[in-house]
């Protein structure tokens, strides 16, 4: 028997999902669960990390990305249903450290 591979999208109100599971590569079927039972499956689109995210549903350019319940940034491209989604096709609304911080003079 295989062992299937998850995806967990945590609030209702998401559209992506995380990946747990290992050797995700682009063609691999993983599930994707929700808090209410419902299950999904899909076909990646990609190589993902563990712990990384795909598309529960198609994403157009300029919408939002929401994990968790919050807004964590907005489509940079076209992202369809099952894709990877990180910084190639995500643009980050929160303070990722990296830039200079006021009076800093180093």
């Amino acid at each position: 028997m295989e062992e299937v591979k998850i995806a967990l999208k945590v609030n209702d109100l998401d559209n992506v999902a995380t990946i747990f599971a290992e050797n995700i590569t682009d063609g691999t079927e993983v599930e994707i669960r929700d808090k209410k039972g419902q299950k999904t499956n899909v076909k990646v689109i990609g190589n993902v990390p563990y712990g990384h995210k795909i598309a529960v549903q198609d994403i157009k350019q300029g919408e939002q990305i929401t994990k968790y319940g919050e807004e964590i940034g907005v489509a940079t491209h076209d992202i369809k249903f099952g894709e990877y989604v990180h910084v190639h096709n995500l643009d980050s609304m929160r303070g990722r450290g990296d830039l200079e911080k006021k009076g800093d003079k180093s």
